[in-house]
């Protein structure tokens, strides 16, 4: 993985923002970690396993939802118990995917946030080692609670130290997260570029 050219190319989508909506003179720390929980609460809403209310707890990922991935439309004979390809998938057209992956476009969102606040703290970096939980339930709950005492050292002005340790924990845990989820790093390399292309041209286009 490379943090590093991720780190870069938020900064220059960063320093477009602020210039082009006229904020050079506001701290936009503290909207960053709110937008920042907001999008792990919609990735978490993507991921669905939580849902034990729900029938289903399966991820929203890239697999076409009409055909459910099996690429072929199958009529159910439910006296007989049995199923019956009848066409290929009009939706996806045998291929058994979507355009987008929800699942991935929501984890890439968190991703431009957490960059984002690494490069107001002046913490960047290259590599950094991943912490998983038992679940990946568990993780999410561990990355709200990252952030939260991140937050709180900013707010309480802790040690630089401190901060940075906090920072370093979120971003841990978040790609700690990535594994659990599925995502190899050159999934989401290209998912942030794919993100970052289009925040570009929303600022273009007065978004």
């Amino acid at each position: 993985m490379n943090l590093e050219k991720l780190f870069e190319a938020q900064k220059k989508l960063d320093e477009r923002i602020v210039k082009e909506k006229g904020l050079e003179n506001e701290d936009l720390l503290d909207k960053r970690i709110l937008a920042l929980l907001v999008e792990l609460g919609e990735l978490a809403n993507e991921y669905r396993g939580f849902k034990f209310w729900s029938e289903n707890q399966k991820p929203n990922t890239d697999v076409c939802d009409f055909c459910d991935g099996n690429k072929t439309v199958y009529a159910v004979n439910r006296e007989l118990n049995i199923s019956t390809p009848v066409k290929d998938c009009p939706v996806c057209r045998r291929s058994g995917k979507r355009d987008v992956n929800p699942l991935l476009e929501e984890y890439v969102d968190c991703l431009h946030f957490i960059l984002s606040i690494g490069l107001e703290l002046g913490c960047t970096f290259n590599k950094i080692a991943k912490q998983k939980s038992r679940t990946v339930t568990l993780q999410f709950i561990d990355s709200f609670h990252a952030t939260a005492i991140l937050f709180e050292s900013i707010e309480s002005d802790w040690d630089e130290d401190e901060k940075l340790e906090n920072f370093e924990n979120v971003v841990a845990g978040f790609l700690g997260l990535g594994e659990m989820l599925g995502f190899t790093w050159e999934q989401i390399e290209q998912g942030y570029y794919e993100k970052n292309r289009i925040n570009h041209g929303r600022q273009k286009n007065g978004y």
